[in-house]
C-alpha cells in the first residue's frame, strides 16, 4: 500500500472514545503477549503451540479429567480438541484411560513427562506473576484475582470458582 494511502487511511480512523478503557485493554493484551511468550518458545521445540499448553495444564491439575469435563473448561470444538489430544497422547506427554463406571467415558493422565513439561511451563509463568506481584501491597493478589474473575462471563464465574476451589 503507497504510503500516502496508508496516511489517509490512518486520518480517517475512528477518534478515540473516552468512555474505552484503551490503556487496560492493551495493557492486558500485552501482558498476554508476555505471560505466554516464554512457555510458548519450550512448547515449539516440541512443535507445540498454546492449545496444547491449554489441554496439559488441566489434565496436570486435574488428573482423572474426562473429555466432557476438558470441552467444557476449554470452550473449544470436539474437533479442535481431539487434534490437540491426539498429539500430546502421541508424543507420550499424556494418557486417556477407560472409564471404571463408564466405559465410554476417558479419563486423561499427565505422564511423567507430561508433569515434567506442564510444570516447566507453569513455574515460568508463575515467576511473572510473583515478580509483578513482589512489587505491591501484600493483599494485591486478592484484587487481582478479583479483577480476573470479573474478566469471566457472569454466567462461568460460579463454575470457574468451583472449579479453583476443588482441584483434583
Amino acid at each position: 500500500m503507497p504510503q500516502t494511502q496508508a496516511r489517509s487511511m490512518a486520518a480517517a480512523a475512528p477518534a478515540p472514545d473516552a468512555a474505552v478503557p484503551y490503556d487496560l485493554i492493551e495493557l492486558l493484551f500485552f501482558a498476554y503477549r508476555d505471560f505466554v511468550g516464554g512457555p510458548d518458545l519450550i512448547l515449539a521445540e516440541y512443535g507445540f503451540g498454546r492449545a496444547h499448553h491449554r489441554v496439559l495444564h488441566f489434565v496436570l491439575r486435574r488428573p482423572g479429567l474426562t473429555i466432557a469435563e476438558l470441552l467444557d473448561i476449554l470452550k473449544i470444538t470436539k474437533q479442535s480438541l481431539n487434534r490437540v489430544l491426539k498429539e500430546l497422547v502421541e508424543t507420550g506427554f499424556v494418557e486417556q484411560r477407560t472409564g471404571v463406571q463408564d466405559k465410554r467415558q476417558r479419563h486423561l493422565h499427565a505422564t511423567a513427562a507430561g508433569q515434567d513439561l506442564a510444570l516447566r511451563l507453569v513455574r515460568l509463568q508463575a515467576q511473572r506473576i510473583q515478580a509483578a506481584l513482589a512489587d505491591l501491597a501484600p493483599e494485591a493478589a486478592e484484587t487481582v484475582a478479583l479483577y480476573l474473575s470479573g474478566l469471566i462471563d457472569p454466567a462461568e464465574r460460579h463454575k470457574v470458582q468451583g472449579f479453583l476451589a476443588a482441584p483434583r
